[in-house]
């Protein structure tokens, strides 16, 4: 478990933190200096948050976002690690690919989101794709920089031993990288997220983004924040999920941390 959370000081001031936030926002809410439909109560976006959880459709709502933000994930997972392994151990596949993603990687890819619209329509593919465009390039650059920063001396010992360059690859290189690419994952799946609401909120008719743009032209603010409250929970449990995985799976990268107080 990570030492943030296992430490009951950070418990306690990270709940704390979140009842100061709590307590001004509710403050603002009921001081009359703010319109109840710019400043809705935090008990307004409880109930609404209530009936988020209860309600079949929200629920069904919730998992087309999840299930667009996993998708494009994954599949920039899966070739975001392939492509880093390579361009970190070829200095040809490097030199190849190198500058394409140097020189891409500045642009907003969802400028080309009404090109994607065009070319595969305003369902789901259009936005799956886009967030494994988003999505690719944090993998790859992380994952080539765990790719170059292998021991080298733990290369040259598999190799001495009689080890094909597959089974180092296997057994050295993506075991050493693990530490890096899952940090990439860790920025990427934000980036998921964030990407497949701003294209439901361009054009869908559902999804978490959907709802929205929805509660927002429907003046209901209240529940609007509590689409938003339901984003970020999603967020810090798909983040948590990562972070057990890395610890379960890459036991032999856990250092101690030191934090000054």
């Amino acid at each position: 478990m990570s030492v943030l959370w296992s430490d009951p000081a950070s418990v306690v001031r990270r709940v704390a933190l979140l009842a100061v936030g709590l307590v001004a926002w509710e403050t603002a809410a009921r001081s009359g200096w703010f319109s109840p439909l710019i400043v809705p109560s935090i008990a307004r976006i409880g109930s609404q948050l209530g009936l988020l959880a209860t309600r079949p459709e929200s629920l069904v709502e919730a998992w087309y976002s999840l299930a667009r933000a996993l998708g494009g994930f994954a599949l920039a997972a899966v070739v975001g690690v392939a492509l880093g392994v390579l361009m970190g151990r070829s200095a040809l596949v490097a030199a190849a690919l190198g500058p394409l993603f140097s020189w891409t990687y500045p642009i907003p890819k969802i400028a080309l989101f009404p090109i994607f619209i065009y070319l595969f329509g305003i369902g789901s593919l259009s936005k799956v794709l886009l967030i494994f465009l988003e999505c690719l390039y944090p993998i790859v650059i992380t994952t080539q920089a765990g790719g170059r920063a292998v021991n080298r001396v733990l290369v040259w010992s598999a190799a001495n031993m009689g080890a094909s360059r597959a089974r180092i690859l296997g057994s050295v290189v993506v075991p050493a990288t693990a530490p890096f690419i899952f940090a990439g994952f860790r920025i990427a799946l934000p980036i998921a997220m964030i990407v497949v609401i701003i294209t439901e909120m361009i054009s869908s008719a559902d999804g978490l983004g959907y709802m929205v743009m929805y509660s927002l032209a429907s003046f209901k603010t209240d529940r609007m924040l509590a689409v938003v409250v339901v984003i970020a929970l999603i967020g810090v449990a798909l983040d948590r999920l990562v972070v057990r995985l890395r610890d379960r799976l890459v036991r032999w990268d856990r250092l101690d941390s030191y934090y000054a107080e």
